[in-house]
């Protein structure tokens, strides 16, 4: 499985708030720390606080942080959201893209199959098991 750049920056950017609960991230201070347009990270962002997984403030003390407990947010739930409209091969997609030997396709059922495994085991575990703790952050910049 492959995910989108789209998704692994959504799954690093929420790590990173789930450090740190509470307090909000500025998009210009996780595009310097990813090395990423600003512009990019917003787009993400958006989609995760219309999805309800993040909430944003302007001003003083604003950014994004996470609208709920990182131990509430489930990893598939996460992945689904940011690949949505990328499916995992051309004919899961809308109309079935260009397929030659579609209806005698054997490895669809299997792309299926594996596909909902691979989400099922990332629904077991929730951002909280992956958050990016600052003090061993910190800790990493001395070794």
């Amino acid at each position: 499985m492959r995910l989108t750049s789209f998704t692994d920056y959504g799954l690093r950017m929420l790590m990173r708030m789930a450090g740190t609960p509470g307090q909000g991230v500025s998009t210009a201070e996780m595009a310097q720390e990813f090395g990423l347009s600003r512009h990019h990270l917003t787009k993400i962002i958006q989609r995760l606080a219309q999805a309800g997984y993040v909430a944003t403030r302007r001003g003083s003390g604003g950014g994004a942080m996470l609208a709920r407990p990182a131990g509430e947010i489930r990893l598939g739930a996460i992945i689904r959201l940011l690949e949505e409209g990328q499916p995992l091969v051309e004919c899961f997609g809308p109309g079935g893209g260009d397929c030659s030997i579609d209806g005698r396709c054997r490895l669809k059922a299997r792309l299926r199959a594996a596909e909902a495994a691979f989400l099922a085991d990332l629904d077991r575990s929730t951002l909280a098991d992956i958050a990016l703790r600052p003090d061993l952050l910190l800790a990493e910049e001395f070794v």
